[in-house]
């Protein structure tokens, strides 16, 4: 009598938010940071999902659910069985903010079907999926891998990935506005075309910056932050971004940067200096402006998604 078939373990997935671009690396990379959205999975008669946290409803609605419909299309495109679930959410990253909420969640659907589908993908074939998805590998390979990660496509649809774990300490402030903004809103401000000059200044920036980060030299943020490629032309759509860079040098503040496509900003902190008292100066400047954020303190996280329990 043939063996029935065992029903894979049921997963639990941690993914953590990421902030990409870092002002001039434009989709090219990104940190991740320790607020996480945690996903369990099991097998069930119909799909179904409980969520809690942030923007629950979008987490718990069934409608066009990034997680679900990309968990389905994965399966179906390697034409394994699609095994219906019953997912428990737990979300603690705003969604549509500039926090790789989208690559997390679709992440979590190829995790899934990799692991109920048994596809053995190895994390350049998870990370490349992800980023061939979101249109660009950043989020995708912060995401899963933690820390700082640096990433291109390669012409095989898979990502090239490198994990940095960042030196020093370097507490970080994100400003989140009420308002979301698509990142497809975001791209169509960009221009076609760039100066030789900008496009000279991103390159020698982002080598600056990652020089900061793997050298601990977090002085080094005020130049290496400056970016021609994209900040300038989202400033509009993203007000924080133009207010908040004015504290740069200011009370702990030691650079600032849109965070992915916006709206939200990334601050970067003087850890020597206290961060509550940053904070109250950044919420005391923003209310000057007529602007408002909700604040999170946070920090690079060195857990990718991939240490889940698969």
């Amino acid at each position: 009598m043939p063996k029935r078939k065992s029903t894979p373990a049921s997963p639990h997935l941690v993914l953590p938010a990421t902030s990409a671009n870092l002002g001039p690396a434009f989709d090219a990379a990104a940190l991740a940071l320790d607020l996480y959205i945690n996903i369990d999975a099991l097998p069930a008669a119909n799909f179904s999902i409980a969520a809690t946290g942030c923007d629950e409803e979008i987490c718990g609605s069934m409608e066009n659910h990034l997680i679900v419909a990309t968990y389905r299309e994965i399966l179906q495109s390697q034409g394994t069985k699609v095994i219906p679930l019953s997912l428990r959410i737990k979300n603690d990253i705003p969604i549509g903010k500039g926090l790789g909420s989208s690559a997390a969640a679709r992440l979590a659907g190829i995790a899934l079907a990799n692991h109920f589908g048994r596809l053995r993908w190895n994390d350049s074939q998870i990370i490349g999926e992800a980023s061939r998805r979101e249109h660009h590998p950043d989020n995708a390979s912060a995401c899963w891998m933690g820390g700082l990660t640096v990433a291109r496509m390669s012409g095989e649809g898979e990502a090239q990935v490198i994990s940095i774990r960042p030196k020093g300490k370097w507490p970080l402030l994100l400003a989140v506005p009420e308002q979301s903004l698509s990142t497809e809103e975001a791209r169509r401000v960009l221009p076609a075309e760039y100066s030789r000059a900008d496009a000279v200044v991103n390159v020698q920036n982002s080598m600056l910056l990652l020089a900061a980060f793997t050298q601990g030299r977090p002085d080094l943020l005020a130049a290496a932050l400056e970016d021609r490629i994209h900040q300038p032309y989202r400033a509009t759509l993203c007000p924080l971004l133009p207010c908040l860079r004015k504290l740069t040098g200011k009370e702990g503040v030691l650079g600032v940067a849109l965070s992915g496509a916006g709206p939200s900003v990334l601050v970067f902190l003087n850890h020597r200096i206290s961060a509550q008292r940053t904070r109250k100066m950044v919420t005391s400047h923003l209310s000057l402006h007529g602007l408002s954020a909700e604040l999170f303190s946070t920090s690079i996280t060195l857990q990718g998604a991939r240490r889940a329990k698969l």
